[in-house]
């Protein structure tokens, strides 16, 4: 094919459909040609290329053509391709079995149901479970035998010792509970003991334990590989270095070249209700653990497999997507907010994988990476599918040998899915984040559900035939995919030199031609225009430093290179302080150091939706303040290791003290303060003002929060704030984690709670956003909340809580919806009241509100930008014209006033808190709770 991507190893590059032995050749090896075959190919695909003119004239473009002859070319654009892979299995499907019907979508299918699968579960639902207690502790030593000195090595990057690595691991009691055991599956409790008796007998099995779940199970990585010395090991590390740091030296290294293990990572169950990646991993294990085969051998003697055979521990044993705190992992992966997702993701840096694979469920037939576009912007995404596209067609084939009617095909986005279907734009997603660091990732998603409904629906017959099936394909899919590295290790190793190479020489990246795999075009190029570096202040007016101190320690846990100037500079018209941090983008870790910190695109007119939320940019949105360098980057300047916000206290003694609420850690130090029994005020000048006599807590809360405290503006007007509010919160489980980070004490409730018996007594707000409607109180509950609204306040967020402003008869405010699937960051303006004050200049959305019609003694605390207020993420109308942004441009975002019954309400159109993610927002959240609690 001109131009387009050929084989990369030993196999030719083909696009096998199952079926009756016919294949869609998409290329072949270098030097080889195939006739055999082409007759039969060519008349199926006449007979599917008529099908599919049939079916939609309207798809055929005039670029669209096929042709037989010394092999089959194929140009369509991507529809085209869709429904004529569609139309090919029909015509060459009377060999094979019948499929199955498709399954029903994923849980988390676009458009916009992400976010209510998010809101599903509540803070209230969340009980508050015993941590699990193991027996005994994890030791360092062989299973059954002596226990060694030192402790359990965790593949921390700098760990030499040599390998076998293993743990003589602790014992979980047994769980009749667990949700595997119905399917036939492994529960967790088994996990331990059979890598114990693995590692017993045999040296090629290492165990150790990355950390542990939100309720106290072990998280652990499974090694394969040949035995090595400490001094094998110190080579293998050098090596990898190389690769990233020297890539250069790591080109030319022939020792290198013939020596380096080929690393390789698998990730099951990060969802904890798809269980059988899990499984598919163990028999893999256990089978190479086990082998005498002398290719088995040899492949462990060029290889590391990596195994996270449990990302989710505790979602596998309750049966939930989310883990214990009722977050879902799969959008952790660059805010890490959960314990599982800091522990694995050291595997994605320190492992520095060639080829990943993220085993899910349930998407029938089978679905594989690549996926549709918008894709992921910072990758280097020519290298990314040189591999990713025949690893799938490779993948789809091993399934297909599997024999079962349901695998017969799979389901490859990019070949057979719309743009915005199934998309790899945000490195939230495991295969993405691996992406950024210099590894091809794929979603694997098995065919036959059994959750949800089904679990409880189906029987367990057809339940445990379903999860064989799925570990058949999850086994396949890692045998597959370890083939494909064994047999493309040279040139996959070389890419990842280059990748690492266009970092550091800080190239921009490559133009992907037509067809360079079928139907790849216009549409699927995204790309980014990498600057020169970043610019982040540590003070000065307008600077959080706590804020910029935790994206420091973010990137420096990403592996990005950060330094702080020990002198001021100058950028273009702008000056920035000594102690500033920069981000110089030729290094290695380019590409997720720009993802984190670039604002993001707007995929509006791109895309006609996106899978889920698609802008995240932690320069917008964690409050730090970021600047682009487009030029020079020569500064005098130092390796950071560890950020510190120092704090202080700039006032003289016996004067008030003020600090401005611009980030959670200053919200943190106020609630602090409360707590400690010191009364602070509401300034009308926007801050919040401690009383000089608390000054010594004041001075040891700001050095253990980083927060500084400015002296007091004089003649303002000052509200008391006489105690830390207590807020009884009907929310989503990441708002419960936001509003107790900031230090408040929060009980969470429902319709169900507050119907059960609620103390009112002690609290000061209710917070509403989610699994809260008054017209599934019950009388006396409604009677108790009736009475709280009489003395304390309500913040709302969202359209629960909108609709319960207006059954509460609070705020006299029209509310209007914007599109439900529309999110991103976008322009906000303040408005006239204290909430809105100081806030930042950018919030997100994901399914916007907005707010007219505003009775009388209604302030408008906060409004969306002019024009089109995004910046970045994916807004359009609905198909009749409204919910769009242009719309929604200069309305009212947040407002407060007293409602009817003299409560004091917040309406929040915007997702402040969203996944514990936009943390430069949380002080708006505090701003508002502070009033209402006090006005």
């Amino acid at each position: 094919m001109a131009g387009s991507l050929t084989g990369t190893g030993h196999r030719p590059l083909d696009a096998v459909v199952p079926g009756a032995g016919v294949a869609v050749l998409a290329g072949r090896g270098p030097g080889e040609t195939s006739r055999a075959g082409n007759d039969a190919v060519g008349k199926s695909l006449t007979t599917a290329w008529d099908a599919v003119d049939r079916r939609s004239h309207s798809v055929l473009g005039t670029g669209d053509r096929i042709t037989a002859t010394t092999g089959v070319h194929v140009r369509i654009s991507r529809p085209t391709a869709g429904l004529l892979v569609a139309a090919l299995v029909a015509a060459t499907a009377a060999a094979a079995p019948p499929a199955t019907a498709a399954e029903p979508p994923p849980p988390d299918a676009p458009p916009g149901v992400d976010v209510s699968d998010r809101d599903a579960v509540l803070a209230a639902d969340l009980a508050d479970p015993a941590r699990v207690r193991p027996r005994g502790e994890n030791r360092p030593g062989t299973p059954g035998e002596r226990v060694e000195a030192g402790t359990p090595s965790s593949f921390s990057e700098s760990d030499e010792r040599g390998y076998p690595r293993r743990t003589q691991l602790r014992i979980y009691p047994d769980d009749p509970a667990d949700r595997s055991v119905k399917l036939g599956l492994v529960p967790y409790h088994e996990l331990a003991p059979r890598l114990n008796d693995l590692q017993a007998e045999s040296d090629r099995v290492s165990v150790e334990v990355l950390g542990e779940s939100v309720l106290g199970r072990d998280i652990y990585l499974v090694t394969l590989t040949a035995p090595e010395t400490p001094e094998d090991s110190a080579q293998q590390r050098r090596w990898r270095d190389a690769i990233r740091t020297d890539p250069r030296a790591a080109a030319a290294d022939e020792e290198l070249r013939a020596g380096y293990k080929a690393p390789m990572w698998f990730n099951a169950n990060i969802h904890g209700d798809e269980w059988e990646g899990t499984d598919g991993s163990l028999r893999v294990i256990e089978q190479l653990a086990t082998s005498e085969d002398p290719e088995d051998l040899r492949l462990l003697e060029t290889s590391r497999l990596y195994f996270t055979v449990s990302h989710n521990p505790d979602g596998r044993v309750a049966g939930t997507r989310q883990n214990a705190a009722g977050f879902d992992l799969n959008r952790d992966f660059v805010t890490v907010a959960n314990p599982e997702t800091e522990a694995v993701r050291k595997v994605a840096i320190n492992g520095q994988s060639l080829v990943m694979l993220d085993l899910h469920g349930y998407v029938n037939p089978t679905l594989l990476s690549p996926n549709t576009a918008p894709h992921v912007q910072n990758a280097e995404y020519d290298l990314y599918l040189k591999h990713a596209w025949p690893n799938a067609l490779g993948m789809e084939r091993a399934i297909a040998g599997l024999g079962h009617p349901e695998t017969q095909r799979a389901d490859i986005p990019i070949r057979d899915r719309a743009p915005g279907d199934w998309d790899d734009w945000l490195p939230m997603y495991t295969p993405m984040y691996a992406m950024l660091q210099g590894t091809h990732g794929h979603t694997v998603e098995v065919p036959l559900r059994v959750n949800r409904q089904d679990y409880e629906n189906q029987p367990v017959a057809e339940l445990r035939r379903r999860a064989a099936v799925n570990t058949d394909v999850a086994e396949a899919t890692i045998l597959s995919t370890i083939d494909y590295v064994d047999a493309n290790r040279d040139e996959l190793v070389a890419d990842q030199i280059e990748f690492f190479r266009r970092a550091g020489a800080g190239e921009q990246q490559r133009r992907i031609p037509d067809d360079y795999i079928p139907g790849f075009g216009e549409a699927d190029r995204y790309t980014t225009e990498f600057p020169r570096g970043y610019v982040i202040p540590a003070a000065g007016e307008g600077t959080s430093e706590p804020a910029a101190a935790r994206l420091v320690n973010l990137l420096l846990d990403n592996g990005v290179e950060v330094r702080r100037t020990e002198a001021g500079f100058r950028v273009g018209r702008e000056e920035y302080p000594p102690g500033s941090y920069l981000v110089d983008l030729r290094q290695p870790r380019r590409a997720i150091a720009n993802s984190l910190l670039e604002d993001g695109a707007d995929l509006t007119e791109r895309v006609p939706r996106t899978y889920a939320n698609s802008a995240l940019s932690h320069g917008l949105l964690w409050g730090a303040e970021v600047a682009p360098v487009r030029g020079g980057l020569t500064v005098r300047s130092r390796p950071v290791e560890e950020p510190v916000a120092s704090g202080g206290v700039d006032v003289a003694p016996g004067r008030d003290l003020a600090v401005a609420l611009t980030d959670g850690s200053d919200v943190r130090v106020v609630n602090d303060l409360l707590g400690r029994g010191h009364q602070v005020h509401r300034s009308s000048e926007g801050v919040i003002v401690v009383p000089a006599s608390a000054r010594a807590d004041a001075l040891a809360a700001s050095r253990e929060h980083g927060v500084r405290f400015t002296e007091a503006p004089s003649g303002d007007e000052r509200t008391p704030v006489g105690q830390r509010p207590v807020v009884a919160a009907a929310v989503s489980p990441d708002e419960l984690v936001a509003l107790r980070g900031m230090g408040f004490e929060v009980r969470p409730v429902s319709t169900a709670v507050l119907n059960e018996g609620f103390d009112w007594r002690r609290v000061d707000v209710l917070y509403v956003s989610a699994g809260l409607e008054l017209s599934g109180l019950r009388e006396e509950a409604r009677a108790d909340l009736t009475e709280f609204l009489g003395r304390g306040g309500v913040v709302t967020r969202g359209a629960v809580g909108a609709r319960f402003n207006t059954e509460a008869g609070l705020l006299p405010v029209d509310v209007v919806r914007g599109r439900s699937d529309a999110n991103g960051i976008v322009e906000v303006g303040a408005g006239d009241g204290w909430v809105g004050s100081g806030a930042a200049p950018h919030s997100f959305v994901y399914s916007p509100l907005w707010f007219e019609g505003l009775g009388d003694g209604v302030t408008v605390e906060q409004r969306y930008g002019p024009d089109a207020p995004l910046v970045a993420g994916h807004w359009r109308p609905e198909q009749d014209g409204t919910g769009g942004q242009v719309e929604a441009a200069g309305r009212p975002a947040v407002v407060s006033g007293v409602g009817g019954a003299g409560t004091p309400t917040v309406l929040f159109g915007t997702e402040p808190l969203f996944r514990d993610h936009p943390k430069g927002l949380y002080s708006q959240v505090a701003r508002a709770l502070y009033w209402t609690a006090s006005s």
